[in-house]
């Protein structure tokens, strides 16, 4: 018995000698938990604005989409430089205004036959999924198989980022997505961020250390927030086709 606790622990060690910060996932959870809240809270008053005065969202959704560019990459330099106090609030905003402009795909589902509330509480119950399963995998990557997946996932989420920008400028020349393509580009944007769930718990205990908690937050805000619009996304162009 005592061989073999000496064996486990000798492995435990082994696993963790490269970790930066292994209770920084732990550390992050309750400010991830805030930003989603409030994220809820700025998708309520962006959807109270497109009820009560629709003819002023969509100029203070292109604002609210500046503002959120900027607070993003601001509060992730500051958070990195381990600058807490400062981070925070920013943070804070940033998820009000990613609420916001969340509003405007949660107002389609809400429109959408066949989406509606029910697909919203799908979309929540993927995340809530990914988030289990990419605990309880990502944590046990070993670094050959986590570093293969981490490089694949980010050169999948490059190329998703590239088709979706040519979506936005094909649209904004009256080009819009067949329902087909839709569908498959929703589709693997969900695989693509569920994969992404499984690398934050492998890739961030080694990249950010205990008090780099915010910035691991962020990190994970971003996968799971856009892993909410993925399935939203494919729930839609599944209900919403011809």
């Amino acid at each position: 018995m005592s061989n073999s606790s000496n064996f486990r622990q000798a492995i435990a060690e082994a696993k963790s000698q490269h970790l930066i910060g292994p209770n920084v996932i732990a550390n992050a959870l309750p400010y991830l938990g805030g930003g989603l809240v409030l994220t809820a809270v700025g998708t309520y008053g962006g959807l109270g604005v497109i009820q009560s005065f629709p003819s002023l969202f969509f100029p203070s959704f292109i604002v609210a989409i500046i503002l959120e560019l900027v607070l993003f990459f601001v509060a992730r330099n500051v958070a990195e430089n381990g600058n807490n106090s400062i981070a925070l609030p920013l943070l804070a905003l940033y998820s009000l205004l990613s609420g916001y402009t969340l509003s405007g795909i949660v107002f389609v589902a809400l429109g959408t036959q066949g989406v509606g509330l029910q697909g919203l509480a799908i979309a929540a119950l993927g995340c809530g999924i990914a988030f289990i399963a990419g605990r309880s995998i990502g944590s046990n990557l070993s670094d050959q198989d986590g570093m293969a997946l981490t490089k694949t996932i980010s050169l999948g989420i490059l190329a998703l980022v590239i088709v979706v920008v040519g979506q936005l400028i094909f649209s904004l020349f009256g080009v819009y997505t067949p329902s087909w393509l839709e569908i498959a580009i929703s589709g693997l944007g969900v695989f693509l961020f569920a994969g992404a769930a499984v690398v934050d718990f492998y890739i961030l205990p080694r990249t950010y250390s205990n008090d780099q908690y915010l910035s691991a937050a962020l990190s994970m805000y971003l996968t799971y927030i856009n892993l909410f619009i993925f399935i939203l996304r494919l729930l839609i162009a599944i209900n919403g086709r011809d």
